[in-house]
């Protein structure tokens, strides 16, 4: 299969952790963990030499492909593919901006189910993630850490017997595990309880960010937060600290949501009500539009007045109404204007669909 097939075969299927299944989907839209690792005897990236990269990249790749959770996935060379075929690869959240546009010689394996995704040489020689849907990190670590254990077992690491795992960043020595979760708080921003929850996390080393995790702004009410240091701590222990500020906050837009619609119930249906019919009417929709108006319809599919809707299709509308889904999926390089159109008819497709037949 050709990385043309392969972009294809990804296209015409959304992700495992896209499902909504898991624990809190309403407000918890996915976790995810990642595992940084190093090489001995290796430079950093940092510091290496295109023809060093070069050679660790083909090491690595020679070293994975033979694990069995990659014998029906995806391996990607950066340098085979097009700008808006990476494109494609950060908006669904398995590789970094960095990794396609910043890094040379550089690549990502990915499994069958999306579930997993390892970044080779981006600012660590292996970045392994995994993904689920809802809040699940110990059940993404189940998965990963024997994962993580076979690749130790193929590649020698670099491990420090008093600082553990060595990183190119001094945040990840240690463990070299962050823990994040996606999640959905429009009743906190609506109730401006957002800022105070931001100054308490801040608190307890969480790292609070935008949809698309370090440097990307905060769209349609989404934020992802993520622990920030792994040094001295265990990778339990990280998991739970960020398992339970997640609980809390979901708890706390659940309060927020309650609030709401006890004081002013009649602004937020309106405003629900309004926003499900642009998506579903508009002929015209950018982007930003459609995440902004469907984080009100998902508000509003949380509290139940929106039941023709699933979370399922929501989370669909989130990847696929990115510019570089859009046009994949449509084969075609399109201006603003035709995505916008393009976009528009996405949409009320999506949205026509009976419940529980999204692919």
């Amino acid at each position: 299969m050709n990385k043309n097939e392969k972009i294809s075969k990804m296209v015409e299927r959304t992700s495992h952790w896209m499902d909504s299944t898991g624990p809190y989907s309403e407000i918890v839209f996915s976790s995810r963990i990642r595992f940084a690792r190093n090489l001995k005897h290796r430079k950093f990236t940092v510091s290496s030499t295109d023809e060093e990269k070069e050679e660790l990249l083909n090491e690595m790749i020679n070293e994975l492909i033979g694990i069995n959770i990659f014998q029906n996935g995806y391996l990607f060379n950066m340098k085979e593919l097009s700008s808006i075929e990476k494109e494609f690869l950060v908006e669904r959240h398995l590789a970094s901006f960095d990794l396609c546009f910043e890094s040379d010689n550089s690549g990502v394996m990915i499994d069958e189910d999306e579930k997993v995704s390892i970044m080779l040489n981006e600012e660590d020689h292996l970045r392994i993630q995994g993904f689920a849907g809802g809040l699940q990190l110990f059940e993404i670590y189940d998965f990963l850490n024997p994962l993580d254990d076979e690749i130790g077992l193929r590649v020698e690491y670099a491990f420090d017997s008093e600082l553990g795992y060595l990183t190119a960043c001094p945040t990840n020595i240690g463990t070299g595990l962050r823990a994040s979760a996606l999640v959905h708080l429009p009743a906190l921003v609506i109730t401006k309880e957002i800022e105070r929850i931001v100054r308490k996390l801040k608190k307890k080393k969480i790292l609070i960010r935008g949809l698309y995790g370090e440097g990307s702004d905060v769209k349609g009410n989404f934020f992802q937060l993520s622990s920030s240091v792994s040094l001295g701590r265990r990778e339990e222990d990280i998991l739970s600290l960020v398992t339970d500020v997640v609980k809390d906050i979901v708890e706390s837009e659940r309060n927020a949501r309650e609030i709401l619609m006890k004081n002013a119930k009649v602004q937020i249906e309106d405003k629900i009500w309004r926003a499900y019919g642009l998506l579903k009417y508009a002929h015209l929709l950018t982007s930003e539009e459609v995440i902004n108006f469907s984080s009100a319809v998902r508000l509003g599919v949380g509290l139940g007045i929106i039941r023709n809707v699933t979370l399922k299709q929501l989370n669909k509308l989130i990847i696929y109404i990115q510019p570089a889904h859009l046009q994949l999926l449509y084969n075609k390089k399109m201006d603003n204007y035709e995505r916008d159109q393009r976009r528009a008819r996405f949409v009320k497709e999506i949205l026509s669909l009976e419940k529980g037949v999204v692919k």
